[in-house]
């Protein structure tokens, strides 16, 4: 242990100092340390927590990209089809980012039961669909289960059920228009299950059902679909494969990302970065005044032990480094208790949902929170090293003492 370590070591565990002027003003200093960093951890875990959950919302029910015709691009309500084969599909699973495919037919109708209406798409899925990534949302029932034959079970959700008094085993009706203005086409369906994801833009837009219901009223063939809908393992890599796909796809498919068709969305939660810096960048101001009045304080109370130092032999450099090494001590202490705290906290949040959300304006029903620990060691590593190069320059104070005039006037 060298001369600067053992000297902090020996100061901070000393009686006479834990009951010293400076003593309270240290406390202030690593409380405000710690509440700093409780913000700064609750933040970035609520932060997150809320970009990750409204895009898994998009993500399961949408997908991560879509391939279709550019004329359903630019009008959602057409139903232009387009011929996919296997080997397609093939070429796209091979893509190591790519957890899924699926092949869609989306149809707009009218839901109708006896006493009310409805107006949504008519979401067309394959037997093998991954209602997995749905399945998290369903609060009663399951989701259908498809067989060889035609299916009538479908998946609502529950702001349609509240809206035309619908539960599960209830039956119901869906009417589609026709091209030629000919008497609509009428299929008759089955609640199998009801979801609620939270997110009410898209909860009120889908009812999921067999996709076989939907290609026989439009008589469209086998390798006829709406779109591919494309899952990916990494929502990161979106933008990558996105333009992969675009460059290598037949020239009258269009790739559209969720980012695309929910641009002002994903704009509003982009704006949870900014927040979450600006919070951070005030919290590391706070707390570097904080520690440097800490300093200030120490220094001024310690002149008398400075002089000592200095007339033993001691140099300015050294006993900068007791005063650094004394003030980093404090802010790990504050960093280290700020961590314990805000995690606690989120970890509380999460598990017992106490702040809860208006799910019609921000599209969850509770603050989530989700904690990436790369995230956390990160903002750990530049709290500290920053708090630790803002007490550099006011150390600069013991060059300024003069031991022939503290020692004189002991």
């Amino acid at each position: 242990m060298n001369f600067e370590h053992f000297l902090t070591k020996k100061i901070l565990s000393a009686k006479p100092y834990k009951n010293s002027i400076s003593a309270p003003i240290i406390k202030i200093g690593v409380i405000a340390i710690t509440i700093g960093m409780i913000v700064m951890i609750v933040s970035v875990g609520v932060g997150t927590g809320m970009q990750k959950e409204i895009k898994d919302k998009i993500s399961s029910i949408e997908g991560h990209l879509t391939v279709q015709s550019f004329n359903n691009s630019l009008n959602e309500n057409s139903i232009n089809p387009i011929s996919v084969d296997n080997s397609f599909i093939n070429e796209i699973q091979k893509i190591k980012e790519v957890k899924n495919v699926e092949k869609i037919i989306s149809r707009f109708g009218i839901v109708r039961t006896d006493k009310d209406f409805e107006a949504l798409y008519f979401k067309g899925v394959q037997a093998d669909y991954d209602f997995n990534q749905i399945n998290k949302f369903i609060v009663e029932g399951n989701y259908p289960l498809f067989s060889d034959k035609f299916s009538n079970d479908v998946l609502i959700s529950q702001i349609l059920a509240d809206k035309i008094s619908l539960k599960v085993g209830d039956s119901f009706q869906m009417l589609f228009s026709k091209d030629d203005n000919s008497q609509p086409s009428i299929i008759k369906l089955v609640v199998s299950g009801i979801y609620n994801s939270g997110f009410d833009e898209l909860d009120s837009k889908y009812v999921f059902g067999d996709i076989k219901q939907i290609r026989r009223i439009l008589k469209w063939s086998e390798t006829q679909i709406s779109s591919l809908e494309i899952h990916l393992n990494d929502p990161k890599t979106s933008d990558k494969i996105n333009e992969y796909l675009y460059l290598n796809s037949p020239s009258e498919y269009d790739v559209t990302s969720s980012k695309e068709k929910y641009f002002s969305i994903y704009e509003w939660i982009e704006l949870f970065d900014k927040n979450i810096f600006a919070i951070i960048f005030i919290m590391i101001i706070v707390a570097s005044i904080n520690i440097i009045s800490v300093l200030v304080v120490l220094i001024l109370e310690r002149t008398n032990m400075i002089g000592v130092l200095k007339a033993l032999g001691a140099s300015n450099i050294s006993i900068r480094k007791f005063f650094i090494y004394t003030s980093s001590y404090l802010i790990a202490i504050g960093i280290f208790l700020g961590n314990l705290i805000g995690l606690i906290i989120l970890y509380i949040q999460n598990n017992f949902k106490i702040i809860s959300l208006d799910s019609k304006i921000y599209y969850v029903d509770s603050v989530p929170v989700y904690i990436d620990l790369y995230q956390i060691v990160m903002l750990n590593v530049i709290v500290f090293i920053l708090c630790v190069f803002s007490i550099l320059f006011p150390s600069l104070l013991v060059s300024k003492v003069n031991p022939k005039d503290t020692i004189k006037f002991n």
